[in-house]
């Protein structure tokens, strides 16, 4: 039988990007300066570590403590977030391609697959890599993606209070207050079957 194609990967703007941009625009009003105009002044600071800029900008300038993150990363070219919609686009493909290598490669076709299935549930779903998971996100996220070790990758779902049945579990690294709190593990290709979907299908009808 001939092998089944899956469509190009495509990705979605992650919806941080958007609340970057807004930040970056309200920033000045609220502050008084601009985030390159805060970046200029942090450095003129002369701090020996980031922790004393953030630190510094919570203390003596009054921000929060995300601002005071995004400004100190920002002030040394070394942001982890975007404000920019295409180069976020651009880096999420070097993100996806980067968390599949290092013996993680055979786990690549398999959230390939996860992820066509992931756009059948409908047209409002979004697909946004970050650096080591892949969150799926519809008004908020759904389900999520992590190769967690070279021997499996994790799918997790925000279920809510749905009880746990084989071969679904509690999110080892999640807590009460967490999104998503169950998982089911990806060891082959046939661990993304009925039960994956059917999860995977309730948890977008929840989200």
């Amino acid at each position: 039988m001939p092998t089944k194609t899956l469509a190009p990967l495509t990705f979605d703007v992650h919806p941080s990007v958007a609340m970057i941009q807004k930040w970056v625009v309200e920033l000045p009003q609220k502050t008084g300066r601009t985030l390159d105009e805060w970046a200029d002044h942090v450095r003129k600071q002369k701090f020996a570590t980031t922790k004393d800029k953030r630190e510094w900008l919570k203390t003596e300038c009054g921000h929060g403590t995300n601002t005071a993150w995004w400004i100190a990363e920002y002030s040394e070219n070394s942001a982890t977030w975007d404000a920019d919609p295409e180069t976020y686009l651009k880096s999420a493909v070097g993100y996806f391609d980067e968390m599949f290598l290092k013996g993680k490669e055979w786990q690549r076709p398999i959230a390939e697959t996860v992820i066509a299935f992931v756009r059948t549930l409908g047209d409002d779903v979004k697909v946004c890599p970050c650096k080591t998971i892949v969150p799926f996100y519809r008004k908020r996220v759904f389900a999520e993606l992590k190769p967690a070790t070279k021997t499996r990758l994790e799918l997790s779902f925000a279920l809510g209070d749905f009880a746990e049945e084989p071969p679904l579990k509690r999110n080892p690294r999640a807590n009460d207050k967490d999104r998503l709190r169950h998982t089911i593990d990806l060891a082959t290709p046939k661990d993304f079957g009925a039960a994956a979907k059917k999860y995977l299908k309730l948890a977008y009808k929840l989200g």
